[in-house]
């Protein structure tokens, strides 16, 4: 029988809604604190460089100025958030690897006089060769930006094979190999990242931070300062968009510690926008070579793909980065044999790291793109052949991930009958051949795209490997009625804190305004792995159901000994407990607190939730597995300029594999954000530099899609109740940027014949290919070569394809379990 929801489901608004929309929530920025001092970091002009000398005596010489600090007044400890990449400093005492890398920090008595004191204090540098692509570091391998990795300027390399790739090409009908460039790009959250710090006498440190990571970031700090953790308090100020992008741990929250530490004050460090560009932890540029074999009926046999990441200074997520470019592709589309070959090169730009689908859009503008070329020549509609090679759910990929239920085929069918992409496909392409119009009228041509994803529900693997939960809730009832969630959870935006709210509030029959989140505080709550990889509505989401039955069960069991009936015939809806055939008696949930209250004592109660343990045998298998997946279908229809080469977008119709949608306003919301943040990495957002410097340090130049860029955008939600999800439900936040940007390329192409092989599709590249298309050459504008570089022998393992999936296990976990 269906279980019949009475929260679940409903098109409700955030629990936050109100502070945000009338400006009540309070930012990290926005805190202030008694004798508060503020902090300003020295940031290096050169993107690598030695720094010979530091001369502080000015800046501390002017007045207001509180203190000042160097690399020296640190432990000499280097961090980073993977345990396997400690090469970060704080502020860097011998060498500096990028603009913007931070040397020195003052707190002063204000911005103005912090800013002053940083122009005053003297550094001397020797300046050193930079490195600002993937061709120049592989190339120039005397030059070392680190001495670690895999090699000369190489973070990581990595490869690996499941099947004979070699027989799999043999077998096909069609072998395609094609060359595709990502370009990198940033976060731009509305928020820039702030922190405060304020270090109190007792030898105790609280920081405040715009994080999407507290926990980390507290564990990091216990080792950088070399304090106890104990005696460190992290809280997770109101987030105003992440994205990835505060995820690492930073310069300004270590210094801003540190800085209150010397002074006996609190210390408010908050960037400016141009430091957040030097900063950023965005989408890696990545250089991929992609071959696959074909059957005639569109079947594939193999496939083998190269991916090259420029990683920039350090190595943040990079690790996981070079995996996550690799693993997921097998999981949209029947890859019964796969090859995997990848390489993160150091260069002297801002690091790179998570940005929304963390190493996965690259891939998978490479994947689709290619697709649609493989289409065309073996006369296949391209949706239709997308629809024939999907992965069967509740089976194992070649590389040993587990499918569970998958949606695809009918988001697919959705967006082809939505966007009526049977009649339009053949009428835009015989529109190519219509006579040009008169010059004075713009010569546009329509076309329409469709382009597939997948993305993972949650990461399998925590960050340090451990067999402790990955996220955990606490929840206190109240005798006034009220509940209190207690989460290590960040919302940053997704509205994890309202999804906890309307979880505990359908268990216990409340309204979620009676449900009270206090996220995100590592004194307070339990420990939480953070806001990363799609996983907070489904692992917290099942620890806040745990945690919700556990106390059901004892108000159950005492208001059950009150009406002298069986607890198994009570239900609790509309704000109290009873039995269904006789509501008139039911207790409302406050005199149920008490009386559960009264037999057991607190009503306080732990919920937590650990993954499956699915990881591949093998080395590398530990990045890629999730309890589950999503899926996306997008089909763009657009037109294209032949004489600006400016291309106009007019309707996204996007459907989404949800699994189940706990709040479907919600859901929507995070899938049209997806498809604007793909809107502009497809067609204007760039990460580039000119003479080592970031080129668009700014709002003014960095471009981005506004409203008048944003065409109709046809949400479609797809159910598949997934049993790995609390109450069914996937992941919405990440998936659906995925295929936004191939589908934009697809549709350029049946437009105008040009195929911009590179994000972003600029006007210049189309109309460098409608040049090429005129003078009889290949319309085709992107990559034509790779580098010449060895990738280390490949793991050779058994391929699991079509393999049936484990038992899959309905969660949350028994008591025995946790």
């Amino acid at each position: 029988m269906t279980k019949r929801f009475t929260v679940v489901g409903q098109p409700l608004p955030k629990i936050d809604a109100w502070g945000k929309v009338t400006g009540d929530t309070r930012y990290a920025d926005d805190l202030v604190l008694p004798r508060l001092a503020f902090g300003k970091l020295l940031r290096s002009p050169h993107a690598h460089a030695r720094i010979t000398r530091i001369d502080t005596t000015r800046a501390r010489a002017l007045p207001g100025v509180y203190a000042v600090i160097t690399g020296a007044d640190l432990p000499r400890v280097k961090f980073g958030i993977l345990p396997v990449s400690q090469d970060e400093e704080a502020l860097c005492t011998e060498k500096v690897r990028m603009v913007g890398d931070a040397v020195a920090a003052v707190a002063a008595v204000n911005e103005e006089t912090a800013d002053r004191a940083c122009r005053l204090i003297e550094v001397d540098y020797a300046p050193l060769p930079a490195l600002m692509s993937i061709q120049e570091s592989l190339a120039h391998p005397e030059v070392r930006i680190h001495e670690y990795g895999d090699g000369p300027n190489v973070h990581k390399n990595v490869a690996l094979q499941f099947g004979d790739v070699e027989a799999a090409f043999a077998a096909a009908d069609l072998v395609r190999e094609d060359v595709f460039f990502y370009e990198g790009n940033t976060h731009l959250p509305m928020e820039q990242h702030a922190a405060v710090a304020h270090a109190t006498p007792d030898g105790k440190l609280t920081l405040w931070s715009s994080t999407q990571t507290p926990h980390y970031v507290h564990r990091l700090l216990a080792k950088i300062l070399e304090m106890p953790a104990a005696h460190i308090r992290v809280i997770a100020a109101a987030v105003g968009g992440g994205f990835g992008g505060k995820l690492d741990p930073f310069s300004h929250e270590i210094a801003a510690c540190r800085l209150s530490q010397l002074i006996g004050r609190p210390v408010k460090i908050a960037c400016t926008r141009e430091e957040v560009f030097y900063i950023h932890r965005g989408r890696h540029p990545v250089l991929m070579w992609i071959k696959t074999g074909f059957t005639k009926a569109g079947d594939i046999t193999g496939c083998h793909l190269k991916t090259w990441l420029d990683g920039g200074a350090y190595g943040s997520y990079g690790v996981a980065s070079t995996f996550y470019t690799g693993v997921i592709n097998p999981v949209t589309y029947k890859m019964p044999v796969y090859k995997f070959e990848g390489a993160r090169v150091f260069t002297n730009k801002p690091p790179c790291g998570p940005k929304r689908g963390h190493g996965t859009p690259q891939p998978r503008f490479a994947l689709e793109v290619q697709l649609d070329k493989a289409a065309e020549q073996l006369g296949l509609d391209p949706a239709d052949m997308r629809r024939r090679i999907l992965v069967e759910p509740f089976t194992k990929t070649a590389n040993h991930l587990t499918v569970t239920t998958i949606g695809l085929g009918e988001c697919i069918d959705r967006v082809v009958e939505a966007s009526r992409w049977r009649d339009k496909a053949p009428r835009y392409a015989a529109a190519q051949a219509e006579p040009s119009k008169p010059l004075w009228q713009p010569r546009r041509r329509r076309g329409v795209g469709i382009a597939c994803s997948s993305y993972m529900t949650g990461a399998g693997t925590a960050i340090y490997w451990n067999n402790m939960p990955h996220s955990g809730v606490v929840l206190r009832a109240d005798r006034s009625g009220g509940v209190t969630v207690l989460c290590g959870a960040t919302d940053i935006g997704q509205g994890s804190d309202s999804i906890l709210a309307y979880l505990v509030a359908e268990v216990l029959g409340l309204d979620p305004k009676d449900v009270h989140v206090h996220p995100a505080d590592t004194s307070l709550t339990p420990v939480d792995l953070g806001s990363y990889s799609s996983r907070v509505t489904l692992m917290c989401g099942h620890a806040a159901i745990q945690a919700a039955e556990r106390l059901r069960a004892v108000v159950f069991k005492a208001v059950a000994a009150k009406l002298e009936v069986d607890a198994a015939t009570l239900e609790a809806r509309e704000r109290k407990v009873g039995v269904a055939h006789d509501w008139d008696k039911a207790v409302d949930f406050a005199r149920a607190v008490e009386l559960g209250e009264a037999m057991h004592g607190v009503l306080a109660f732990a919920g937590s939730y650990a993954p499956p343990k699915r990881a591949g045998k093998y080395k590398g298998g530990g990045v890629g597995p999730s309890p589950c997946y999503s899926y996306s279908a997008c089909v763009v229809e657009l037109s294209v300029d032949e004489d600006t080469g400016e291309v106009e977008l007019h309707d996204v119709w996007i459907a989404h594999d949800i699994g189940r949608a706990l709040n479907p306003l919600l859901v929507e919301g995070q899938v049209e954000g997806s498809v604007y943040m793909g809107i502009g990495e497809a067609l204007m957002e760039a990460q580039v530099f000119r003479k080592n410097v970031h080129k668009a340090p700014s709002m003014l130049e960095y471009k981005t899609p506004t409203t008048l860029e944003t065409p109709e955008i046809h949400t479609i939600l797809v159910e598949t109740d997934d049993p790995e999800g609390p109450f069914g439900a996937k992941e919405a936040g990440q998936g659906p940027l995925l295929p936004v940007m191939p589908a934009i390329a697809n549709a350029i192409y049946q437009a105008v014949g040009v195929r911009v092989d590179e994000i972003p599709i600029t006007p210049e590249k189309v109309l460098k290919g409608l040049e090429l298309k005129r003078q009889g050459k290949p319309a085709r504008v992107g990559p034509d070569r790779v580098p010449l570089f060895t990738f280390k022998e490949p793991i050779v393992v058994e391929s699991a394809f079509g393999a049936p999936a484990e038992a899959i296990a309905v969660r949350p976990f028994a008591d025995s379990q946790t």
